[in-house]
Order: structure tokens, then sequence, then C-alpha cells
């Protein structure tokens, strides 16, 4: 009896090429997600997933190039949280022809949006819209409390002996 390889071999070969693992750093440095690599791929989700358990150096690309492009990110809403200075030309024209150019220092102000982005992302239980507050009343309160609630109590069941009281055997009022 004859036996081959492929009779050991479970379902087709992987479509999975080494220069993937350079393609899949890039497009994560862009801020593709993974469906959008897997629709850049030609493959599905399940597929995908299998790569980077079959292919270590696969994950840990993927891995480092989202690190690195969310720590952009993160460092760009940081300086406009902040406000931030930067380089400009100005250029001026006179009949479509550039005349003079100037460099200058363009000043950022803080921004509101980024800073209340970043705050709440960062210390989500001191700002963020909705907060819980919990008290425990201390025993003054509650004294007063029980204290009002008794005598409501006892104000609808007087109310209601009354009412009792005013109303005759045969439901007539006296």
């Amino acid at each position: 009896m004859r036996l081959f390889i492929w009779e050991f071999m479970a379902g087709r070969p992987s479509s999975f090429k080494t220069e993937y693992i350079e393609q899949a750093y890039k497009l994560c440095l862009l801020g593709a997600t993974d469906k959008q690599m897997c629709d850049f791929f030609g493959v599905n989700e399940k597929t995908f997933n299998n790569w980077k358990h079959k292919h270590p150096e696969f994950l840990q690309s993927l891995k480092n190039g989202k690190e690195i492009a969310d720590s952009q990110i993160a460092k760009s809403l940081f300086n406009r949280a902040k406000g931030y200075s930067c380089k400009a030309i100005k250029f001026a024209t006179f009949n479509g022809e550039i005349t003079d150019r100037e460099e200058y220092i363009e000043n950022y102000p803080p921004d509101t949006t980024a800073c209340i982005f970043w705050l709440k992302n960062r210390q989500p239980d001191k700002w963020r819209d909705k907060q819980e507050i919990i008290t425990t009343p201390d025993n003054e309160v509650r004294e007063r409390y029980l204290e009002a609630m008794k005598n409501l109590n006892a104000d609808k069941m007087g109310e209601q002996q009354i009412q009792r009281k005013g109303k005759s055997v045969s439901g007539e009022t006296t």
C-alpha cells in the first residue's frame, strides 16, 4: 500500500504568503481594520484569524503596526487637547505667480472637544456624563425620614378610620 503526503494533509493549502507580513504592517499604520485587511487580501475573517494563529510573525506585525498608529493618533489628540504650535509657510501671489514666501509659527489653541474626549476616556469616573453619587444618610437624617414615614402612615390610618365610621351598614353616611 502506497501513501502519499497529501493524504495526511487536511484541507487546502494555505493562501498565506510571507509578503503579507509587511503588507499587513503597512495597512495597520494606515489605520486599516481587520475587516478591511480581509478585503485587501481577499479572504474571510476566519482565514485571517487562522493566519494570526499559524504565523506568529504575521500576528506580531499586526500588533506592531496598530500600536504605532494608535500612539500617533493619541499624540495628535493630546496636542489638539492642550494646543500646539507648528511651522507654516505663507505665499504671496501676483497674476498667478508666487512672488514671496514667508515662514511663520502657526498657533493652535486647545480644542475643547478633544479635551472632553481625552478626559472621559482617561478618567471616566470623574468626567463621564452620568455620575453615580452614592451617599449614606447620617443618623439624624435617617431618624427624621423614619419619623415622617410614621406620621404619614398614622395620618392615612386615621383617614381610613374616619371614612369607615362615617358610613352606616346600609352604605349611607351619617
